[in-house]
């Protein structure tokens, strides 16, 4: 019998066994170092600024972020004026989702996180699904009331919530964010990755969008993961994945990018990449008229 001694050599790092209680080590986890910590709560004060619209979002330009923002310009596009809501830049590598403003809307300290400000008291969303699903019950809009397709919606809304997590989280940071390269964590996420793939292309085969022949929040809660996200994301993760070995999320991809206000929403709180892309705040629809400048080369 091999006993954890004998076995050690081929851990990684060399020699390393789990010792029977962990402890924090600070400046673990990789690129995310300086942000990641094993307990909650604020670690300073600060407000939060309030617009003049009834919703107010906190957030940056992740998949996630994206989510919340593409539903916002779909419903102000679909005329539900009283979507109107501004923007603040959350900037998560600099820790302001630990200001205690944010802390308590979000206890858990993640982008994005809004308030309405519209009903009183104020009501707190956090986790991108529940505000999709509050958005979408509140101005009857992108969630289906036949109950079949709407819980076609929720289905694939959950799946989204759960499988994404894999990619990034899994995937992503063994293979672009983390210290050193592991194969056995790469292989492990890459495949749960094309699996998942797999299973959008497979369904989106046979039906035009994910509850069917319906836009819905399923969709735009999809679309930022492994639609646009998966194809520009991880560096080279796109031709090492083999993102477009899939032609029917590839169609289904086109179609919702294709979409103005997915366009637009897309820009929300983004400020890195493209400068015509970029919009770090917004507050008005005229905030899409402004270019960010590409910074001098030096």
């Amino acid at each position: 019998m091999t006993d954890a001694a004998d076995t050690a050599a081929n851990n990684q790092p060399a020699g390393y066994v789990p010792p029977a209680v962990w402890t924090w080590e600070p400046g673990n986890g990789g690129a995310f170092a300086n942000i990641n910590r094993p307990v909650s709560g604020a670690t300073h004060d600060k407000v939060l600024p309030v617009g003049k619209h009834p919703l107010q979002l906190y957030s940056l330009g992740t998949p996630n972020g994206v989510k919340v923002t593409i539903m916002l310009e779909e419903l102000l596009t679909a005329g539900h004026g009283g979507a109107e809501y501004d923007a603040w830049l959350i900037k998560i590598g600099e820790g302001d989702q630990f200001g205690s403003g944010f802390v308590e809307i979000n206890p858990n300290s993640k982008i994005p996180a809004m308030v309405d400000r519209s009903v009183d008291p104020h009501i707190h969303l956090f986790e991108s699904g529940s505000m999709l699903i509050y958005l979408a019950e509140k101005f009857g809009a992108f969630l289906p009331t036949d109950p079949h397709k709407r819980a076609a919606t929720i289905n694939w809304l959950m799946w989204q919530m759960g499988s994404a997590p894999f990619l990034g989280g899994g995937f992503g940071h063994f293979y672009a964010y983390a210290p050193f390269k592991i194969q056995y964590a790469i292989d492990r996420y890459a495949m749960e990755v094309k699996r998942q793939l797999h299973v959008l292309d497979t369904h989106l085969a046979k039906h035009e969008y994910m509850a069917g022949d319906q836009y819905t929040i399923a969709d735009m809660a999809i679309y930022p993961w492994y639609g646009a996200g998966i194809r520009v994301a991880y560096n080279n993760a796109r031709e090492f994945l083999g993102v477009d070995d899939y032609p029917n999320l590839a169609r289904w991809t086109d179609q919702i990018g294709e979409r103005v206000p997915v366009q637009r929403g897309a820009r929300v709180n983004r400020v890195i990449g493209d400068p015509a892309k970029q919009l770090a705040e917004r507050h008005d629809a005229s905030d899409f008229d402004r270019v960010v400048e590409a910074a001098p080369a030096e």
